[in-house]
């Protein structure tokens, strides 16, 4: 591998997990408030993960193509990646920090209503620490698919590691798709293992 290649690797892997970071960042601004909300709402909880549970379904390019011509939105570059990319991000977060809500016990909720806390006091000292585990799961998947479905991200020009993919098979070049492929898996594989750890630490024994 020469210097040039190398630092090309270095540069697009950063650029890589900035376009992940900031998915991710914006899917957990959303989906754990989102998941607090329905744990409330019952009525809206149906649709609300029918509408992400098909926003799942739909192939990430064809997502992409959905989202270019719209105006403020599409576009070509980071910002309707990174759009798209969310709404992958959102499910696995939403409904697992949902799950781990929902699955507070019931006679946990009214200890703490009996010593007078507020449902206030109940979301933050009781059903979120409580859920913690299962909300850490939900990143993992989210952390996961964003790094793979981020490299389709170069077809509408937001950089990362599929420049490389791109390139490749414009080329028929397979050295120049490995350079792409290989980083994202391993840093799929290690962002994984990490999370998985934290999960394991934060789970009741």
């Amino acid at each position: 591998m020469n210097g040039r290649l190398a630092s090309e690797i270095v540069s697009l892997s950063l650029e890589h997990l900035t376009l992940v970071a900031i998915t991710l960042g914006i899917a957990m601004a959303a989906a754990i408030p989102g998941a607090v909300l329905l744990a409330r709402r019952a009525a809206a909880r149906r649709w609300v993960l029918g509408f992400a549970n098909i926003a799942q379904t739909i192939p990430s390019l064809a997502l992409f193509g959905f989202l270019l011509p719209l105006p403020w939105i599409g576009g070509i570059g980071k910002r309707t990646a990174v759009i798209a990319l969310c709404l992958y991000a959102l499910l696995p977060i939403l409904r697992n920090t949902l799950t781990g809500i929902l699955g507070v016990d019931a006679g946990v909720r009214e200890s703490a209503v009996a010593m007078g806390m507020t449902r206030r006091q109940i979301l933050w000292q009781v059903e979120l620490p409580l859920a913690v585990p299962s909300i850490v799961a939900g990143l993992r998947i989210a952390t996961v698919t964003t790094i793979g479905t981020a490299t389709i991200a170069a077809f509408i020009g937001a950089g990362g590691l599929g420049v490389f993919i791109v390139r490749g098979i414009a080329m028929m070049d397979k050295p120049q798709i490995l350079a792409g492929a290989v980083p994202a898996a391993a840093m799929a594989l290690l962002a994984d293992e990490a999370l998985e750890w934290i999960e394991r630490k934060l789970s009741p024994a």
